[in-house]
């Protein structure tokens, strides 16, 4: 029997996915390792096209009514912005839309920058941005600014797949953001963003995952 043969709470594998090697006393430990990491990334493959699935399936208004929730709660949390510099992102696949919320820390005296993918496997970088600035195309075609000097962010905001209750996150993925804050000299803040139903048991952490500070979603 395979962890692949048990589905059940998650829709794809109903007990850690990580585990497999111990049926197999034969095994390495090299190549428990191996099956062990494997295991993971196809279970968190099966979740996150579940989790986005979910997203994508609820009402504009109702996601738009989340983001103004979560600015709230961001605003709550972050006090005085001026003079800080504030990662944002631009919404993709129903994420809550935060380009509005950008503005206000603008007229509050902070700056705002978004992420750009320079390379595959790299830490991102950080470009200033404000409404109206040019943008381009990006890795999955998202708008990334143009132009401008890489800024180092104060607070980061980041938007997830999926978190657990250690403030794991599940991205998409290609490890940007954990490569990202592993190199960053530490941001005042992380804060990752999502909705409620977002939230699962564990995202089965591994050594290069790194927790966010704190995760804000619509519910209180």
């Amino acid at each position: 029997m395979t962890v692949a043969d048990e589905k059940e709470e998650h829709g794809q594998y109903a007990s850690p996915p990580c585990f497999m090697h111990e049926l197999e006393p034969g095994f390495r430990a090299g190549a428990a390792d191996r099956q062990a990491s494997g295991d993971v990334a196809r279970w968190r493959k099966a979740e996150r096209a579940q989790l986005i699935a979910k997203r994508l399936a609820l009402p504009a208004d109702t996601r738009a009514a989340h983001a103004a929730r979560i600015a709230t709660k961001l605003d709550a949390l972050l006090g005085d912005v001026a003079g800080g510099t504030v990662s944002l992102y631009w919404p993709f696949r129903g994420e809550p839309d935060s380009r509005g919320w950008a503005q206000t820390i603008i007229d509050r005296g902070g700056l705002v920058a978004l992420p750009v993918v320079v390379e595959k496997a790299a830490p991102l970088i950080f470009r200033r941005w404000k409404p109206g600035d040019r943008l381009e195309k990006g890795i999955w075609n998202i708008p990334v600014p143009a132009d401008g000097e890489p800024v180092l962010p104060d607070i980061v905001v980041s938007p997830v797949v999926g978190f657990d209750p250690s403030n794991y996150r599940l991205g998409y993925g290609g490890g940007f953001y954990d490569r990202t804050l592993a190199a960053l000299p530490r941001p005042r803040l992380v804060a990752g963003v999502g909705y409620a139903m977002q939230r699962i048991p564990t995202i089965y952490p591994q050594p290069h995952d790194v927790p966010m500070d704190v995760v804000l979603t619509e519910a209180d």
